[in-house]
């Protein structure tokens, strides 16, 4: 999410995509060799039922997540994040978790955010957390210069935001700036708190760490209520429960569409086994080839660029994801054409999902 993200404008097959990999290789960069493994990331998986996940079954797999998605949702957050937290609770053990998200509305208007946050109210085995995300309208990394002339407008925005939040949570946490940072401090220094992404021009959020399985259900509640005039995005994040567990979340409210996502072991051409096993709407993700830009463009910025490999529908696309733009914006897609072979257009990836 803090990356610059590109990705090629029409579907590829898998033996053009093996075929990009060999135009690397001839550039003298190291791409990954069809037989060898790479770790492949599944999204956006939509199953029947959980057991649906015995398609995977021939590869090795970890971190696997079932979601249960409610879009367009209009109900009582509370009632549906104590419904989970119930059931939740009869089945804690120490490799479960369970979050509960929803957008919340900024009060204050905005030019450099957007104006709709996300938060995640969480129960692991031992506690729970409220975690708040914010996103800009514009990604710019650590290290680029672009947008510096607007970075105080933006670190204003950020502490504004994050206040808002903060107020209607009521968490005993100041706001301050130092170094060109938004720092957030809680009154008790013991307590469990994160930071991410700081220094980024773009996501950011902060996790809330309580012992207290209960004390975050009503305070997350009111911040969900901000935005009660639309309907909403709702996602459930399932992890390490049984099946039994998993029968009774699904019955809180049948009618959630369930997904899984996961991370899959594999040679990288088994690639379109995995694909098909995932159909229709499952999205994959692997690494084909990582370098320093300063190998092929030693007069630009010093970057780390990730060839990536993307299937969806059937289909594949190569993706580029950057830590930070090496050459001019204008150039950049003209000069990953020429290292890719594909046409391609600017695709950052969401913040919310």
């Amino acid at each position: 999410m803090r990356e610059r993200r590109w990705e090629t404008t029409a579907p590829l097959t898998f033996g053009q995509v093996l075929a990009v990999g060999d135009r690397l290789r001839s550039l003298g960069l190291k791409p990954v060799a069809p037989a060898n493994d790479v770790i492949c990331y599944v999204e956006e998986w939509t199953v029947q039922s959980p057991d649906d996940f015995d398609q995977l079954d021939p590869w090795a797999t970890e971190d696997v997540t079932l979601v249960h998605v409610r879009e367009q949702w209009r109900g009582d957050f509370f009632l549906l994040a104590g419904a989970y937290h119930t059931v939740c609770r009869r089945h804690q053990n120490i490799g479960t978790y369970c979050s509960v998200s929803h957008p919340w509305r900024i009060r204050e208007r905005l030019a450099l955010h957007d104006q709709k946050g996300m938060l995640w109210l969480g129960f692991r085995h031992m506690h729970s957390f409220i975690r708040i995300r914010l996103q800009t309208v514009e990604v710019v990394t650590p290290g680029e210069r672009h947008e510096d002339g607007r970075l105080a407008q933006w670190l204003d925005e950020r502490r504004a935001a994050f206040l808002d939040a903060i107020t209607v949570l009521e968490l005993p946490v100041e706001t301050s700036m130092e170094k060109g940072v938004v720092v957030l401090n809680p009154h008790d220094p013991s307590v469990p708190f994160f930071c991410s992404w700081p220094d980024a021009f773009g996501p950011c959020q902060f996790e809330y760490n309580t012992s207290d399985a209960y004390e975050f259900l009503v305070p997350a509640s009111k911040l969900a209520a901000t935005y009660a005039s639309e309907p909403a995005g709702v996602r459930v994040y399932l992890t390490g429960f049984s099946e039994a567990a998993l029968a009774e979340f699904q019955a809180i409210e049948p009618a959630a569409r369930l997904v899984y996502r996961c991370s899959v072991h594999c040679p990288l051409d088994e690639l379109p086994e995995i694909l098909d096993a995932v159909q229709p709407d499952g999205r994959l993700y692997a690494t084909l080839c990582e370098f320093p830009t300063q190998d092929l463009l030693p007069e630009g910025e010093e970057a780390s660029a990730i060839i990536g490999i993307v299937g969806n529908h059937g289909q594949f696309q190569i993706e580029a994801r950057l830590n930070l733009a090496p050459l001019n914006e204008e150039a950049m897609a003209g000069w990953l054409e020429r290292l890719i072979g594909y046409p391609v257009v600017y695709a950052p990836l969401p913040a919310f999902v």
